[in-house]
């Protein structure tokens, strides 16, 4: 059963643009998970541009990514320690350039918790009505099956019987 609730679970935070090992600078940032889109998780940069710069990316990925590290390719996510805070760790790449962002574990983490309560791990299928709309779509096929009250090509055995 499809659940129409569309709620938004979001959170506004400082990141942190890692330049070098030595530099960063601070980066706003809005962490947003609508319920709609159970499996995916999307992050706003604002980064000074007319348009933020925006990435989507699997909730899993940043469950995982808050205890261990994980991805690969465009996405990869692992917790460490900066200057003995708590921080998780982004790495992005695009055909537009790379970046690392550094985020506040602890931010990250009550809001992902946030999300975990709205649609729990396991939950995700159940507000994509993927049966519902199966269902609604072999019934179509049912009713377009009596289009057709003949093999309109006929058979083998027919074409033997006209012999």
């Amino acid at each position: 059963m499809q659940n129409t609730d569309n709620t938004v679970v979001e959170r506004e935070l400082e990141m942190q643009l890692v330049l070098s090992p030595e530099c960063s600078v601070p980066v706003p940032a809005r962490l947003a998970y609508l319920t709609g889109d159970p499996y995916a998780i999307h992050i706003e940069f604002h980064v000074g541009s007319e348009y933020p710069v925006d990435w989507t990316f699997a909730r899993e990925l940043l469950v995982e990514g808050v205890f261990r590290p994980c991805g690969h390719g465009d996405v990869r996510i692992w917790p460490t320690k900066v200057d003995g805070r708590n921080v998780i760790l982004m790495a992005l790449s695009s055909p537009d350039g790379d970046a690392l962002l550094e985020a506040p574990s602890a931010q990250v983490s009550a809001w992902l918790e946030r999300t975990l309560r709205a649609v729990p791990p396991g939950t995700e299928g159940d507000r994509l009505g993927i049966d519902d709309g199966l269902a609604e779509l072999l019934a179509t096929t049912v009713v377009a099956d009596d289009l057709w009250p003949r093999d309109p090509w006929g058979s083998d055995e027919s074409a033997e019987d006209d012999r």
